[in-house]
């Protein structure tokens, strides 16, 4: 049985700004707008970074929990921590056993997901899902649209090794994810470490006054020089000298596989 690191999800107040900036910072181009998220007042844009993934939605809609969240947050940040996997029904029973409760559960086709509670989780959204036919890291995944191969290029970025979640108490925050996704917890440092098979979910604290969120997406990165040239282009370089796009830092320096 695989859990993966497949897909990050950031909310904006504004699409298109955001989705423009991470194509050209990354250069790599939308692989697939999904009219199915217009069910929950949003509209959309995925880019892949390799095989996995990064995702922006944006309310359409007064009222939608993503434009809560955007208030609550203070602005544009990241949202979702979404998992892949070969064995959803067990993934489905185990937070049942933990008392985590399935806020949405979602299908589509081939796809079949379960979105958990934020209060029972804490940290960010967190979705486990699966596709049919979706082993292969090359074959289908269902939210990325049929054709998302056609859109791979890694001439700037290889892959999305991590991913950077904060709180008030980020060593309570690792547990709880620790034991909702069986993984052991190591502390690193200032930071507490969760590893799926692709990836390493890092849980350090929270300093931004922001509270608890998804803040980096760690990456790892082919061609950093023209990264840095295309957000500075853009005016995408944060106070601390790294990019910064949609209220998410992406870096390459962590010490992750």
């Amino acid at each position: 049985m695989f859990l993966r690191l497949r897909q990050l999800c950031l909310v904006a107040g504004q699409l298109e700004p955001v989705v423009d900036s991470l194509s050209a910072v990354f250069g790599v181009p939308v692989c697939h707008r999904d009219p199915e998220v217009g069910r929950f007042g949003l509209h959309n844009a995925l880019l892949a970074l390799g095989t996995s993934f990064v995702e922006v939605v944006a309310p359409t809609l007064e009222g939608t929990a993503a434009g809560r969240y955007l208030q609550r947050r203070g602005g544009d940040g990241g949202y979702m921590v979404i998992l892949d996997t070969d064995d959803l029904p067990h993934w489905r029973l185990h937070v049942a056993d933990i008392g985590v409760r399935i806020a949405a559960p979602l299908a589509l086709g081939d796809y079949e997901g379960a979105q958990l509670h934020p209060q029972d989780t804490g940290g960010a959204l967190l979705e486990i899902n699966t596709t049919r036919g979706g082993t292969d890291l090359l074959g289908a995944y269902g939210p990325a649209g049929p054709h998302w191969q056609q859109a791979v290029c890694t001439d700037r970025v290889e892959s999305i090794v991590g991913a950077v979640l904060q709180g008030p108490d980020p060593a309570r925050l690792a547990a709880r994810w620790g034991q909702i996704l069986q993984r052991p917890v190591v502390r690193h440092g200032d930071e507490w470490r969760v590893a799926v098979d692709n990836a390493v979910l890092r849980f350090v604290s929270a300093v931004d006054g922001r509270g608890e969120g998804l803040s980096g997406i760690d990456l790892r990165v082919t061609d950093g020089p023209a990264i840095l040239r295309s957000a500075r282009e853009r005016g995408c370089i944060g106070g601390d000298g790294g990019v910064q796009i949609g209220g998410v830092r992406f870096g390459w320096d962590a010490a992750v596989p």
